[in-house]
């Protein structure tokens, strides 16, 4: 089978093709295409892939191509990874937020504003060509922000499309490694949405160990994704909130970090991936594969050690010693994928968390209304596990972000300055109109070569 990764010149593109190394013979999948529109970059890191690969054992045979038409054709499986007008985006999307006194984080509020009504219209057509030249792919969409962006190519009628995001899982994982838990023997419950969600069960052998998580500082303080939280906050909540609730619970100390820093998440990641590609030109990748591997996983670890470290302001993690750097054996979001993959292929019923329309998930919500959720994953396809009511003060917030998602799905397909700026206006990291129109032109006034003119 035929797996195609569109943004394949991305620099994750190397961590995506060992994971799929892991689990391709049971997944079936026996053809990895990488695309992209960057041909230099593509070749470059198609060479590291290829590295991977060989080195995996594995009978997986690998292409690189700039041809959209050729990389989507026949294929089975279609991974969407995407960032229109590359990493500098990030850091212009960011910026823009910050001098206008809002925070800038990529996902969440006015960059993932930003982001999403550039790639929308990528990624539209995408699926038009798979609609017409692979009928039968699944899409699975990481491109960021993933929900709102699954909200619009599922509200546009590609109903094969679900959104993929390694955050619950990873957050599973460091809780079974902290419990010293099997992962497998561990069960973790989450709703909402993408980037905005709770856990609200952790069941090992039986046992939900929520309450005793959530009200124990010093084991929340060993997991990575809670220990930005104020304790008292984990405590008064009923449920464990997902690493990105803390641009919302603790707003204020977000945007003074990050402007006390100095420098934002995209400008350090612009300058890291700058600094891996221009290091791995000038090495021989066919003749030297051992230095271009451990180039790549330096700054692939330099880059993951200072993940929210700027926003947080929390020491980035120490670096390994360089030349002892192995390629990491977990999944990470390919993981997701193939999970889903592997269930639709061998009948395996697999509990993940994905983003999928609600279906009478959570109450108050639409059908339709893509939500991030627990679902069991078999042959027959996906459900979202029924999660009923939820309480007030989450389920508005959930409400405000689901109505700001609608709002910019809408404003992309009229191209309407008016809904840009109600949705704007309607995000609680924004919440004002003056401030959503200055936002709005600003993107528009940078981005007018990719956006064109909005009415």
């Amino acid at each position: 089978m035929k797996l195609t990764l569109i943004g394949g010149g991305g620099v994750r593109a190397v961590l995506f093709t060992k994971s799929l190394t892991l689990k391709a013979e049971q997944a079936n999948i026996t053809k990895l295409v990488l695309h992209d529109t960057d041909e230099e970059q593509l070749a470059l890191i198609g060479r590291l892939c290829a590295v991977v690969i060989g080195r995996s054992g594995v009978p997986l045979q690998l292409e690189t191509t700039t041809d959209s038409l050729e990389a989507i054709k026949g294929a089975d499986y279609i991974v969407t990874t995407v960032r229109v007008g590359k990493e500098p985006s990030r850091y212009t999307d960011e910026q823009i937020a910050l001098n206008c006194g809002v925070i800038g984080q990529e996902t969440t509020g006015p960059a993932g504003f930003s982001m999403a009504v550039r790639t929308i219209p990528v990624l539209l057509e995408y699926c038009e060509m798979a609609k017409r030249y692979a009928p039968d792919a699944w899409i699975f969409n990481f491109s960021n922000p993933s929900g709102l962006v699954t909200q619009a190519l599922r509200a546009a009628g590609y109903d094969r499309v679900i959104g993929i995001c390694d955050t619950p899982s990873h957050t599973g994982l460091r809780i079974a490694e902290t419990l010293g838990a099997h992962p497998k023997e561990l069960y973790v419950e989450w709703f909402g949405l993408n980037h905005l969600s709770w856990m609200r069960k952790a069941v090992y052998k039986g046992e939900d160990l929520l309450e005793r998580l959530k009200n124990d500082p010093a084991l929340t303080n060993r997991i990575d994704e809670f220990k930005m939280f104020d304790p008292d906050l984990l405590k008064s909540l009923p449920y464990l909130p997902n690493e990105y609730l803390y641009y919302y619970y603790h707003r204020e100390k977000a945007i003074n970090n990050i402007v006390k820093s100095g420098m934002t998440r995209g400008q350090m990641i612009v300058q890291n991936n700058r600094d891996m590609l221009a290091a791995l030109r000038e090495i021989d990748i066919e003749r030297d594969p051992d230095r271009a591997i451990q180039t790549y996983l330096y700054y692939t670890h330099k880059r993951e050690a200072s993940y929210m470290a700027i926003e947080t302001n929390a020491q980035a993690k120490t670096l390994p010693s360089s030349g002892q750097l192995g390629l990491p054996d977990s999944l990470g979001y390919a993981g997701v994928m193939l999970d889903f993959v592997e269930s639709l292929q061998t009948g395996e019923r697999n509990r993940i968390v994905l983003s999928v329309p609600n279906d009478g998930s959570i109450d108050g919500f639409r059908d339709d209304d893509v939500v991030e959720v627990s679902c069991t994953v078999t042959k027959d396809g996906v459900k979202p596990v029924i999660i009923g009511a939820v309480q007030e003060e989450m389920y508005l917030l959930m409400r405000n972000v689901k109505l700001f998602e609608r709002l910019t799905v809408q404003a992309v397909r009229e191209r309407s300055v008016e809904l840009a700026v109600q949705a704007l206006t309607v995000h609680p990291l924004v919440g004002s109109y003056s401030l959503a129109k200055r936002l709005f032109h600003d993107y528009a006034d940078v981005y007018r070569d990719i956006l064109g003119d909005w009415k």
